[in-house]
């Protein structure tokens, strides 16, 4: 499958209350529904998806880089927490009220805080990242992914130092291309698109890797939020051949019996590249979803 990969249409800063700036990239109508990104690990806002059907669908996609990665400014100490209330002040300095969330990988906690915080009138996940250290994975993880998840918990700090001394675009490059399946690694290595999606990591870590690794930190310690409080509709995208071991361990599974407002999609043919390969049927499936609740807002 031949992916279109597009530039963005429009790119900024926007400066946050404390004085921050918070890079953005945008595709698609400026008066369309305004759907944000959150992107996976080590990626920028330069990687966005469905760029070649959000004209057609009226989705103004907004892809935004956390602080300390791309063109936004760092936050040491940043939580989850605190990522909802940047994505609420931009929307705000942004027009993107009636706000979707779509959190890829490592970005699913970001974009469930933003619907556990009443940011986001709904949200998709795909191929994302749980909550690995939730009791209910105290078994379920690779040996790998279970001494990080350890490691977090019982120092935080030289955890995210470690991190640091080990995060770099060509690392991590090599690390998804490894852990990837082959018909992801089909995506992945077609010249355009791994051009595009080198370039949004080294992108990324422009400011160095202290951004990635507090990313990290978050992403393997506990959430501030209780998944069971969102009441807003959830989609939670899985591809049954995705072969990652730090997304969900059973695809979704447990968490959408976490989530009330949850439901499950398992794609039997894809893997983690879900987010490019069934773009449009994720982004229609979105706006078909929370059509009646921004309505009634």
């Amino acid at each position: 499958m031949q992916m279109s990969v597009e530039d963005p249409v429009r790119l900024g800063e926007s400066r946050l209350p404390d004085g921050r700036l918070l890079g953005w990239a945008e595709w698609g109508p400026q008066d369309g529904s305004p759907v944000l990104l959150c992107p996976g690990a080590a990626t920028s806002r330069w990687l966005g998806f469905g760029t070649d059907v959000v004209d057609a669908l009226g989705v103004r996609l907004v892809s935004v880089d956390r602080p300390g990665l791309g063109a936004s400014g760092p936050a040491p100490g940043r939580t989850l927490d605190g990522w909802a209330d940047d994505v609420r002040h931009l929307t705000a300095a942004r027009g993107l009220e009636g706000l979707t969330v779509v959190g890829f990988s490592q970005g699913a906690p970001y974009a469930l805080a933003c619907a556990a915080a009443g940011v986001a009138i709904g949200a998709a996940i795909v191929s994302g990242g749980d909550e690995l250290a939730a009791p209910e994975f105290a078994d379920a993880l690779e040996p790998e992914v279970r001494f990080l998840v350890d490691s977090v918990a019982a120092d935080p700090a030289r955890a995210e130092a470690s991190f640091a001394g080990f995060g770099s675009p060509d690392a991590l490059w090599e690390m998804i291309i490894a852990g990837s399946p082959d018909l992801d690694r089909e995506v992945y290595l077609q010249p355009s698109f791994e051009r595009a999606f080198r370039r949004a990591m080294d992108e990324a870590f422009s400011q160095g890797p202290a951004g990635y690794a507090r990313d990290t930190v978050l992403a393997m310690g506990r959430w501030p939020f209780d998944p069971a409080g969102i009441t807003v509709p959830v989609d939670l995208w899985y591809g049954r051949q995705d072969t990652s071991t730090v997304h969900s361990p059973d695809h979704g599974a447990t968490l959408a019996g976490r989530i009330p407002s949850a439901r499950r999609h398992l794609v039997p043919d894809a893997g983690g590249a879900l987010l490019w390969t069934h773009a449009e049927e994720i982004l229609r499936t979105l706006l078909r979803h929370t059509a009646g609740t921004a309505s009634a807002l």
